[in-house]
C-alpha cells in the first residue's frame, strides 16, 4: 500500500507541475490577393501556380520555411509562409522570388511572430 501511495503522489506531482515551452521568433508572410489576381484558370495561371508550388518546396528544402499553406475561405487572404532559422532578409528574398508574387497575383505582408519553438513541416518519415 505505501508503494501505491508513493506512485500516486509522484503521478499527481507530475500532473500538477506547470508545463513550460521554449519560445522563439518566427517570421510570417501572409499572402494576399495582388493587383494581378484573377479567378480565371488559364494556361498562364496554371504555370504560375506550378511555379509557386515548386518555390514552396525549394524554400522548405532550405529548412527555413517551417510551415506553409492556403486559407480555406476563398477570401483576399490566400495563405501564409512561416520562416525560422535564418534572417529576415533571407526570408524576404526567398518569398519575393515566388512566381505568384513576381507576377503580382499575390502580395506579401510580413510580421514577426513569437511562438513555441520547434514547429515544422513534416516531410514524411525519415528512414
Amino acid at each position: 500500500m505505501p508503494r501505491l501511495i508513493a506512485c500516486l503522489l509522484l503521478a499527481l506531482t507530475a500532473w500538477t507541475q506547470e508545463k513550460t515551452y521554449e519560445m522563439t521568433t518566427y517570421w510570417v508572410a501572409f499572402l494576399k490577393r495582388g493587383p494581378q489576381w484573377t479567378p480565371q484558370v488559364t494556361d498562364e495561371t496554371k504555370r504560375i501556380q506550378a511555379g509557386h508550388m515548386a518555390n514552396i518546396k525549394k524554400m522548405a528544402d532550405t529548412g527555413k520555411l517551417v510551415l506553409a499553406g492556403p486559407f480555406g475561405d476563398n477570401g483576399d487572404l490566400r495563405g501564409m509562409f512561416v520562416f525560422q532559422g535564418g534572417t529576415e532578409a533571407e526570408y524576404k528574398a526567398m518569398a519575393q522570388d515566388d512566381p505568384a508574387v513576381k507576377s503580382g497575383r499575390l502580395v506579401l505582408e510580413w510580421h514577426p511572430w513569437y511562438s513555441a519553438k520547434g514547429i515544422t513541416i513534416v516531410q514524411g518519415e525519415k528512414k
